[in-house]
């Protein structure tokens, strides 16, 4: 019996999740998978879904597995974006955070949101940087392929998260680092981006680090909108963004 599934191992590192549906089309059905879980093989986490007996698959090599046998595009993004890329001026305490994104349409399933795992997830549905994955690059990171976010497209997923108000100091430090950025990268994700909060909050930043690859964005082909944003309920106005934030982050020299 071990034979089909040490066949199937030798493509995937072992502690990978297993999908019922891919084991199916490696030509282990349902049938055949059920006996492997009452052989000890296999132990089910959800229905349809495996891992092998004596493996703790960890979140990041699940969404891997995810993404690789489901055809699915769940990204890796914002801190842990930039902290597998090692700018990780950005610590959380306790537990490490996996912020993960995927659009609307295809939401990851709730077994996979409520599993204890080895990291604590943050998850978003959004396309606030449109639906082509722009920016979106794979990484392989102990033989498991990962879509992971680039530094320029994780630095404005860190601007669009819900409590990213409270943490504009800390991520001005992550862009006052990030001196060899690319200019036409971010020129394309800020001409996508549909929220002007975040185009305005990063140009603010961007301009006061003064990175030569923000002299070379095309400002004019970015909108950036009328609206005043209140981005803080007190601070400083800065006028040239039509916008008010954090006192500390206006005075930081």
């Amino acid at each position: 019996m071990a034979t089909k599934m040490q066949q199937i191992l030798k493509f995937i590192p072992r502690d990978s999740v297993l999908f019922g549906s891919w084991l199916s089309s490696q030509g282990l059905d349902a049938r055949g998978q059920y006996a492997y879980m009452k052989s000890g093989w296999l132990d089910r986490i959800s229905k349809g879904v495996y891992k092998l007996h004596g493996t703790e698959p960890s979140l990041l090599t699940t969404v891997s597995s995810y993404n690789t046998q489901l055809g699915k595009s769940c990204v890796v993004g914002a801190y842990t974006a930039l902290e597998l890329r090692g700018y990780s001026h950005y610590l959380f305490i306790g537990k490490p955070v996996a912020f993960l994104f995927t659009d609307k349409s295809n939401k990851l399933p709730s077994w996979l949101l409520k599993e204890e795992w080895d990291m604590n997830i943050k998850y978003m549905t959004t396309s606030f940087l449109g639906d082509e994955l722009l920016g979106v690059e794979t990484m392989t990171i102990n033989q498991c392929n990962f879509l992971v976010s680039s530094p320029e497209r994780a630095i404005l997923e860190c601007l669009n998260l819900p409590d990213s108000s409270s943490s504009l100091l800390d991520i001005y430090y992550i862009i006052e680092s990030m001196t060899t950025l690319r200019s036409n990268l971010f020129q394309t994700l800020l001409e996508a981006c549909t929220s002007q909060k975040v185009k305005r909050l990063f140009l603010y930043m961007a301009e006061k680090a003064g990175h030569s690859w923000y002299r070379a964005l095309k400002l004019d082909n970015i909108n950036l909108g009328t609206s005043r944003f209140m981005i803080t309920p007190t601070g400083k106005y800065i006028n040239k963004y039509n916008m008010t934030i954090s006192k500390e982050l206006a005075e930081y020299e």
